[in-house]
């Protein structure tokens, strides 16, 4: 009998797996390639985590540099704090909210210019690719990019 109970409790206890791990594919959560939106290479991998209710993203790798990239890695145009430092470790989206689907709200830094933008997102088909939208005023005036789930 003991037998036979553990065997079912392994059954519930997979199955709960399974549906957790397929709940999380709704959230941008994880580790993201990000594709550049005009030459479409990979530029970067994100790790997006939720602090507080709150995603943030940083730089965990620079991907398919690039002549125009800076040499040593840094962000030479970012303003402030973030002024000639590494950008691979960097904190460059922060502040998102989830509503309904989408998460919005917060703002994306593109290390690239240094400018910050106004951000939103939301995973599509079914938690493989992100749409991750920096736009200025109003969302009509911005650009997407897809990112690519890696984990």
């Amino acid at each position: 009998m003991s037998r036979i109970w553990c065997v079912v409790v392994g059954s519930v206890l997979s199955c709960l797996v399974s549906v957790t791990q397929a709940a999380d594919l709704t959230s941008p959560v994880g580790l993201w390639k990000t594709v550049d939106d005009h030459t479409h290479k990979a530029r970067s991998l994100v790790r997006i985590v939720e602090v507080g209710g709150e995603l943030q993203g940083r730089v965990e790798e620079l991907l398919n540099r690039q002549p125009d990239d800076d040499p040593d890695g840094l962000c030479r145009k970012c303003p402030g704090e973030r002024k000639d430092q590494p950008i691979v470790g960097m904190t460059i989206l922060w502040g998102l909210k989830r509503d309904d689907d989408e998460y919005d709200g917060g703002e994306i830094l593109d290390p690239k210019n240094g400018k910050t933008y106004r951000c939103k997102m939301h995973v599509i088909d079914g938690g493989r690719r992100l749409e991750v939208r920096g736009y200025i005023g109003i969302s009509l005036i911005g650009r997407t990019q897809t990112w690519v789930r890696v984990e």
